[in-house]
C-alpha cells in the first residue's frame, strides 16, 4: 500500500472517530469537500502545515497519521 493511501485511510478513521464530518473539517480548512476528499483517498497529498493541524485537530500524532508503531 502506498503511502498517501495509508495516511488517508489514518485520516477519515481519525476524522469519523471525532465524529467530524469532510464538509465541516473541509471548511476549516478553507477548501471544498470534494478536494478534501481526495486527502482521505490519498490522490492528493498533505501538505505540511495540514499534517500538523489535522493531528492537532483530530489530537493524533503524525506517527498515527502515517501509521508508524
Amino acid at each position: 500500500m502506498d503511502i498517501a493511501k495509508k495516511v488517508g485511510e489514518n485520516l477519515k478513521f481519525a476524522r469519523t472517530a471525532k465524529g467530524i464530518t469532510q464538509k465541516q473539517i473541509a471548511a476549516e480548512l478553507k477548501k471544498y469537500q470534494s478536494d478534501y476528499s481526495e486527502y482521505e483517498t490519498g490522490r492528493i497529498q498533505l501538505d505540511y502545515e495540514k499534517i500538523v493541524y489535522l493531528c492537532k485537530r483530530f489530537d493524533i500524532t503524525p506517527n498515527d497519521l502515517f501509521g508508524f508503531d
